[in-house]
């Protein structure tokens, strides 16, 4: 899929492998929102802990939030992981949705800390927001284009503009993951089916038969065509013998 920018892209100097200083505040920022909030962190927190210096620190990273967005390359790497299921033509419409789904929340939950930081960020920094926003955008183009395959297949019927309905869908996600509650178990999976539910009828609505066959299994009505018909059983010569 064509994505947006990484995360580092708001790194003032292009990451190096065994840059430590780096990777020592990075690290500082992640324990600081495993343990709070991004609000409460500041920038000499990050760097007492981290063992560097203020102006280290701006080497790096303009702010809190682009520092956030350097850490945020797990995340964008969770989300392509879980988006490449929707492409999946060995599996059904319906399992794909669902194996999205289930990894968006996987990923969602296993690194929650992390979303919530990037939520706090966002709402903080303009920047970070047309980051995100370019994200979710680079995601558009791919998922409109698998519907439109789809529909051309005759696996999914005629709908609304086929970016329209990506883009729609793609935001109910987002908001879906931005809602959810750690502590909140049943509506986390609640949720996740009822977004699943949502996106599947949504493209597939008005052919649940396509739903259920995955897209790269074809009828094979031609070889069915040509195949040989059966012969007919011979009928047996002797007189059936009636017993009273």
């Amino acid at each position: 899929m064509a994505l947006g920018r990484q995360p580092d892209a708001f790194d003032r100097r292009p990451p190096h492998r065994g840059d430590r200083r780096r990777a020592a505040l990075l690290e500082a920022m992640d324990a600081f929102l495993r343990e709070g909030d991004f609000e409460s962190v500041t920038i000499a927190d990050i760097t007492a802990r981290a063992g560097v210096t203020r102006p280290a620190f701006y080497f790096y990273f303009e702010n809190k939030a682009a520092c956030v967005a350097a850490l945020g390359v797990a995340v964008y790497q969770d989300v392509v992981a879980a988006a490449d299921h929707l492409f999946d033509t060995t599996a059904t419409p319906g399992e794909r949705i669902e194996r999205m789904v289930d990894g968006l929340f996987a990923a969602w939950e296993s690194r929650e800390y992390l979303y919530r930081a990037a939520l706090e960020a966002r709402r903080a920094s303009a920047p970070l927001r047309e980051l995100w926003n370019g994200y979710r955008e680079s995601f558009v183009a791919p998922v409109a284009t698998m519907i439109d395959d789809e529909r051309a297949a005759g696996r999914a019927p005629a709908g609304p503009d086929s970016t329209t309905l990506a883009r729609m869908l793609l935001d109910l996600g987002d908001r879906t993951l931005e809602s959810l509650d750690p502590a909140d178990r049943p509506g986390i999976r609640s949720r996740a089916e009822a977004l699943a539910a949502i996106w599947l009828r949504s493209i597939y609505a008005g052919a649940p038969a396509a739903a259920e066959a995955p897209a790269a299994a074809e009828a094979p009505a031609a070889a069915e065509a040509s195949a040989p018909a059966t012969p007919p059983a011979r009928k047996g010569r002797g007189r059936s013998r009636v017993t009273s």
